[in-house]
This record gives C-alpha cells, sequence and structure tokens, in this order.
C-alpha cells in the first residue's frame, strides 16, 4: 500500500516538482520550497486527498509539524492544511515543507 501511495504521489502530486531532501531525511520523503509546495496543494486539493500533517524543516533540521486535528476533523478539508501553510508562510522562515498524505484507496487502484 505505501509503496502505491508514493508511486501515485510521485506521477500526479510531485511530478515537474524539486524535491530538495538532500539526504537530510528518508530519501522516501519529499521536501519542497514554499512556492512548490502550494501547487502540492493545489493538486492535492484538486484529487481530494488529505493531509494528515505538514512538517516545516529549517535548514535541514526538523522545525514543527502541524496536524489536522489542530485544525479539522478530516484531513482531506482544504481549509485546514491552507490554514497551516498560511501560517508558515507568514512567519518568514525558509522552511523546507514535508507532508502525510492520506490518498483514497480509490485513486490507487486506477
Amino acid at each position: 500500500m505505501r509503496l502505491k501511495t508514493n508511486d501515485f504521489l510521485e506521477k500526479n502530486i510531485f511530478k515537474g516538482l524539486e524535491n530538495i531532501n538532500d539526504g537530510f531525511d528518508s530519501e522516501s520523503i519529499f521536501y519542497f520550497t514554499a512556492a512548490d509546495f502550494e501547487i502540492v496543494l493545489d493538486r492535492i486539493e484538486k484529487y481530494g486527498i488529505g493531509i494528515f500533517g505538514i512538517e516545516p524543516w529549517l535548514n535541514g533540521e526538523f522545525y514543527d509539524v502541524l496536524s489536522y486535528k489542530d485544525f479539522s476533523r478530516d484531513p482531506a478539508d482544504s481549509k485546514w492544511y491552507r490554514k497551516a501553510f498560511l501560517s508558515l508562510k507568514i512567519n518568514g522562515s525558509k522552511f523546507q515543507y514535508a507532508a502525510s498524505y492520506d490518498v483514497p484507496e480509490k485513486l490507487l487502484s486506477q
């Protein structure tokens, strides 16, 4: 299941974006600049994919984690992850963004 999820994300969500994980974390975790992460959010919203948590990292070091449970009952509620991302962007730090995704089974079986 995890492999299918990663394959789906790489093919449909991360395509054309630069993974800026240069080895500071597991190679299976994709990190993005704020500009690219905003594109990720646009794409997952289109597919109805949820986000369990957003992890901003700063200079290759863990900074924080924002969970859907702090904002909403539904990881696919785009309002939560947009609000969380905006709050991180307002901070002004040059974060590297990663997330844990909730890809619906119907998308993986296509």
